[in-house]
């Protein structure tokens, strides 16, 4: 199975309360260091290691959230099966700034460009490439939250891809957890970086998560060596199907922000637009054996390839 950072949607919901203090609950996860998380830049230090559900830390989302069915399963008919379909779709599955929260605004740029994703080169920085074969649509959305007082506001961002099969959106996750081994240290764009990353992976059926096949999530610092400011960091990526969805925020104080909410959020439209009603079992069918294009059956490995793991590097890096 994916060694990925499992959010349960039990523990999402506990985490995104009313009091919404955050980037309007918005894909916090997406947000990057302030400046940092602008155009798909943005040097990333980090020193990763792993956390534990209890370590979670609480963070306050605006507005309650829908109850997650824990019965859902992803229907392969209803996923998207052309690029055409996969690119209408991210559009309609992707936070917009009413969903981002309360105040958010689009940044510059707002979107990344769909025809290309980051990726972590052997040097461990991150740049943008075409689109695999076994990507037919992604797009990363940027908005800037208010922040309270003096301090700059919060960049979010969130992610939305779509793979042709299960299994390829279940190599995402693995490779995301081995790219944060291989590279403890990953530069976003010249002076702006990530620090201090630790990880959490729940598998479904763990911890209560009964409503996404795999989770990750991130925690860190975002340092702007260019301005000289350091703020909090976080980040969330879900599978549900053949789809990932990811948010990250970085920007004003330790937990005052909710990417939580806004993944959560996600989450659901994608569960009501591809899930089926089902018992018990796996939240999605077992993808088998087959193997992914261009791959020997186990995780793409970035390192040895140079090709990218996982397409949801922009919602982790939150780049352009």
């Amino acid at each position: 199975m994916v060694c990925g950072v499992v959010l349960t949607c039990a523990t999402l919901l506990a985490g995104c309360t009313d009091g919404g203090g955050g980037p309007g609950g918005e894909t916090t996860r997406r947000s990057s260091p302030d400046a940092t998380r602008s155009a798909g830049d943005a040097e990333t230090g980090s020193s990763a290691g792993t956390r534990t559900d209890t370590d979670s830390d609480e963070v306050t989302g605006a507005g309650a959230l829908p109850a997650a069915s824990p019965t859902e399963q992803a229907d392969p008919a209803k996923q998207p099966h052309t690029a055409a379909e996969a690119r209408a779709f991210v559009r309609k599955m992707i936070a917009d700034p009413e969903l981002a929260g309360s105040g958010a605004v689009p940044a510059t740029p707002y979107e990344s460009d769909p025809n290309t994703w980051a990726v972590l080169g052997e040097s461990c920085a991150w740049q943008r490439q075409g689109l695999p074969e076994d990507v037919l649509a992604t797009l990363t959305r940027h908005f800037d939250l208010p922040a309270s007082g003096a301090e700059e506001p919060v960049r979010l961002s969130a992610t939305v891809t779509v793979h042709r099969t299960a299994l390829d959106a279940a190599w995402e996750q693995a490779g995301m957890l081995e790219e944060a081994v291989r590279c403890p240290d990953q530069t976003l764009r010249a002076g702006e970086r990530l620090t201090g990353l630790t990880s959490v992976a729940v598998a479904w059926g763990e911890s209560g998560n009964s409503s996404s096949d795999d989770s990750l999530s991130e925690y860190g610092t975002c340092v702007s060596d260019t301005r000289g400011v350091s703020s909090p960091y976080s980040w969330t990526q879900s599978v549900f199907g053949a789809v990932v969805i990811a948010v990250s925020t970085c920007g004003g104080q330790e937990g005052a922000t909710n990417e939580l909410d806004v993944a959560v959020r996600m989450l659901l439209r994608v569960q009501e637009a591809t899930g089926s009603p089902t018992g018990a079992g796996s939240a999605s069918p077992d993808p088998g054996p087959a193997a992914s294009p261009g791959s020997s059956g186990s995780p793409k490995s970035s390192a040895a390839s140079g090709s990218p793991t996982s397409p949801g590097v922009d919602n982790k890096k939150g780049g352009e």
